[in-house]
């Protein structure tokens, strides 16, 4: 059912931009508040299900599962896959920093580790329309010429719209992205890709938001479309723990091969 557009939006989006003069200060803002109201998870699993639907609308389905480990300056993360048995014990290890990620691929068939570089960090992550670098956690100083493009509704939401590069463009697939992030949460809805011409290459829509220990906001599905491919890939989450006593040494690239 629709939700008309409150007063109280109206004013968060007032309030929450009134100090801020320029654009790019509003947007900047923006962004740092959502990123502070994420603060403190500490760690969290989940399970997850891919499904990888090609232009003609044939699905097939992956099932895998995540750890994600808090850290300033960047959050550590592994996924597992369990299914298929083609991709089975697959993983991949992310160590996210502001400036470039550190990010391992274990691949059990022929039992090593390989290093993504920072060079294929756009490419595709295991067939699916989501890229290495879209599988690491979303730092506010990894992106720079964050703008206010406006405020409008977004289905039964009111969302800031806001425009933001890669600071390290040489190494990814983006040229800019656009972000629609709800005034009320700050929780990001959609957000759009752009090629280096400028073309809309991808899509991301994420739906379902859950609340979580009383403050941390999770989507159940997260939908990227690629335009240029006709291609789509759905992740689907369920079974969110937080704050499972997740330790360090289990993000280590030499625990890697001994992930089950």
């Amino acid at each position: 059912m629709y939700k008309l557009i409150t007063v109280t939006a109206l004013l968060s989006v007032f309030i929450g931009n009134a100090w801020a003069e320029t654009d790019a200060e509003k947007g900047k803002a923006i962004a740092i508040e959502s990123d502070r109201r994420d603060t403190g998870f500490v760690d969290f699993t989940v399970q997850m299900t891919m499904e990888l639907i090609n232009r003609k609308g044939v699905k097939s389905d992956r099932v895998m599962r995540q750890k994600i480990i808090e850290r300033e300056g960047g959050d550590k993360s592994i996924v597992v896959f369990d299914f298929p048995r083609n991709v089975k014990g697959t993983a991949l290890l992310t160590h996210s920093h502001i400036d470039d990620d550190d990010q391992w691929l274990f691949l059990p068939k022929v039992g090593r580790v390989k290093r993504i570089s920072s060079s294929n960090k756009s490419g595709s992550f295991v067939g699916s329309e989501f890229a290495y670098e879209d599988m690491s956690s979303q730092e506010v100083e990894k992106y720079t010429d964050y703008l206010l493009l406006k405020t409008e509704p977004c289905g039964d939401l009111m969302c800031n719209v806001i425009q933001r590069r890669p600071v390290d463009e040489d190494n990814s697939g983006y040229s800019k992205q656009i972000l629609w992030v709800d005034v009320d949460e700050y929780r990001v809805q959609t957000i759009q890709f752009f090629d280096f011409k400028k073309a809309h290459l991808k899509t991301l829509t994420f739906s379902g938001y859950q609340q979580y220990a009383g403050q941390f906001w999770r989507a159940d599905k997260l939908a990227m479309v690629n335009h240029v491919t006709g291609k789509s890939t759905n992740l689907i989450m369920k079974d969110y723990q937080f704050k499972v006593g997740l330790k360090e040494v289990e993000f280590r690239k030499k625990s890697l091969a001994r992930v089950r």
